[in-house]
């Protein structure tokens, strides 16, 4: 093995800069050409495809809109976070089609979709949200049925006689 003096590698090492100004360049924003940024957002069983344009904050989710689609306004809520995370509320308007699980777990995935779709027409926001946790698929999905068992962990009940 060869030896290398301190003065070589402190000569190697000083040419590369150290500290916070090595930030990378923010990536170029993803947009078709209608001017819209598309991404797919994933929760429980529930697959969502959202596409975002620049606009007055109208939702339309499957065709319908999304008072009357997300009837509760927990669901609506969980849609409107990544804009109020962002300070963007009313700016932008969305067009998803989701489709699987229950309610619960297509607004989840239509606000992952949107989370993601944001990022990608404003690269800048991706820290924003991702502190808040909205650029995380919730991996969390229901454990499946053992045999010998009545559901997942619920055994049948146990007769003595």
């Amino acid at each position: 093995m060869a030896k290398v003096s301190l003065d070589t590698l402190k000569s190697a090492f000083s040419e590369q800069p150290l500290g916070p100004e090595t930030e990378k360049p923010l990536p170029e924003p993803k947009i078709d050409a209608q001017g819209r940024a598309y991404a797919t957002g994933k929760r429980k069983d529930a697959i969502a495809r959202v596409w975002i344009k620049p606009g007055k904050g109208k939702t339309t989710v499957n065709g319908r809109e999304v008072t009357t689609y997300f009837a509760r306004p927990v669901l609506r809520m969980l849609l409107n976070q990544p804009f109020q995370v962002a300070n963007r509320q009313e700016q932008y308007d969305v067009v998803c089609t989701v489709s699987g699980g229950g309610l619960s777990g297509q607004a989840g995935a239509v606000r992952h979709g949107i989370s993601k779709a944001l990022t990608y027409y404003e690269p800048a926001l991706r820290p924003l949200l991702k502190k808040e946790g909205f650029m995380t698929r919730d991996a969390r999905v229901v454990e499946r049925k053992k045999y010998g068992h009545k559901k997942a962990r619920r055994s049948f009940q146990f007769s003595k006689r």
